[in-house]
């Protein structure tokens, strides 16, 4: 990366950090765009070069912190050597609501800001400094599970919404039970829906 780019990525990187303070303290409805670039020491043209409006940095700010989370899950699972491609769901799932626990702030802006679309966006936002998507990594460990499932992006998509939705309250006001109450229930819960998208047999039985 040339100095413009690293200049350009710095301006940036400023921007959406800027932008999760202010939406994280403030609220993205109180935030305005001079508020941003005020903070951040940006023109406010600037902006502009990178995105649309408040909302629009608000949507890809979600996807690249969803996308950090799924990326940390990750190396957490072939750190641990982690097999099996359930048991490597359930540890991810388990790391990212640990990281959740510890970072109420992100909680609150993911949890409340996480749709399809921005969701669809966070699976194929490639890791900075890092030559891996996260969702190309997750149909990698899909391929050497014995079984196989149908629409693997809809499947991850409703357990990481479940998981972010039921166990907001769990985090922030231990209701309706404490986080390490609920999680096994919670595993049950996608185990279910991992059933639900098991289409066959095992592979390599008959």
């Amino acid at each position: 990366m040339g100095k413009v780019e690293v200049k350009k990525q710095k301006k940036k990187d400023a921007l959406f950090n800027t932008a999760f303070e202010l939406f994280t303290t403030k609220g993205t409805n109180q935030t305005t765009i001079s508020d941003i670039v005020n903070k951040a020491g940006v023109a406010k043209g600037t902006f502009y070069l990178y995105f649309k409006d408040k909302y629009d940095i608000r949507n890809k700010l979600v996807s690249h912190k969803t996308s950090e989370l799924f990326y940390q899950a990750y190396r957490a699972v072939i750190d641990q050597e982690i097999t099996g491609f359930r048991n490597q769901l359930h540890f991810m799932i388990d790391f990212i609501l640990d990281a959740l626990e510890s970072d109420s702030p992100l909680l609150m802006f993911i949890s409340r800001n996480l749709s399809w679309g921005v969701f669809q966006a966070a699976l194929d936002d490639k890791v900075p400094d890092e030559d891996l998507v996260f969702y190309d990594a997750y149909l990698g460990l899909l391929e050497k599970d014995e079984h196989t499932y149908e629409h693997p992006d809809m499947m991850l998509f409703s357990v990481i919404e479940l998981a972010s939705s039921t166990c907001y309250s769990c985090i922030l006001y231990q209701q309706p039970v404490s986080l390490s109450e609920y999680r096994p229930y919670l595993h049950r819960s996608i185990d279910g829906i991992l059933d639900s998208y098991t289409h066959d047999e095992p592979r390599g039985r008959s």
